[in-house]
């Protein structure tokens, strides 16, 4: 997967690069696709790979997730 990520990652950015050094009719084409990769394809690969053994819970404002970050600010000083 992440060999996939950064492939396309690299693609996409040499789309874009391609539709600015190279002047042709499909110069402007190059680019939207270029950035379309990145924004439809990339993006939510990456997310979807870095995120997907984490517990959202972790990271959610509960009453007890708010009470140990309260202990650690206490402990702190």
């Amino acid at each position: 997967m992440k060999y996939l990520i950064t492939f396309l990652a690299i693609a996409a950015l040499g789309s874009i690069a391609a539709g600015f050094i190279f002047e042709s009719d499909y110069s402007q084409k190059f680019i939207g696709f270029g950035t379309m990769g990145l924004f439809v394809l990339v993006f939510p690969l990456f997310a979807y790979y870095r995120w997907k053994d984490k517990d959202f819970r972790d990271y959610m404002l509960t009453k007890e997730n708010l009470d140990k970050m309260r202990d650690k600010e206490k402990h702190k000083f």
